[in-house]
């Protein structure tokens, strides 16, 4: 009984709260261009990827500069993996994800 109380006053609340607008509204000013010293989009870094299906199979090939570096495979049943040149030499090494697994520990030492 208690929860459905509680429930009901933070809905009656949220329900007020949209209701109020505030006194004196105006509108945002125009966005200002972009500074001279930005370079604009280089489509260049962008990688190419190429997919092509195969036996139910998705492969999925990301190339950068005319090099292939990473297969992305989807099985059509089973979870995707990945096959990476680590080392730029042509051999692939498989990786069931892209996460690198490193944890950098983020212990408080002392607080102020």
């Amino acid at each position: 009984m208690r929860r459905l109380l509680i429930l009901l006053a933070f809905f009656a609340n949220a329900a007020f709260a949209q209701t109020s607008k505030p006194a004196e509204l105006q509108p945002l000013p125009a966005v200002p261009p972009p500074p001279p010293e930005i370079v604009p989009f280089d489509s260049a870094l962008e990688p190419q990827v190429t997919i092509r299906k195969r036996d139910g199979d998705t492969i999925e090939e990301y190339r950068r500069d005319g090099r292939l570096y990473m297969l992305k495979v989807t099985p059509s049943h089973g979870v995707p993996y990945y096959l990476v040149d680590t080392e730029g030499d042509g051999n692939f090494a498989r990786m069931e994800s892209l996460d690198n697994r490193l944890r950098v520990p983020m212990w408080i030492i002392k607080t102020f």
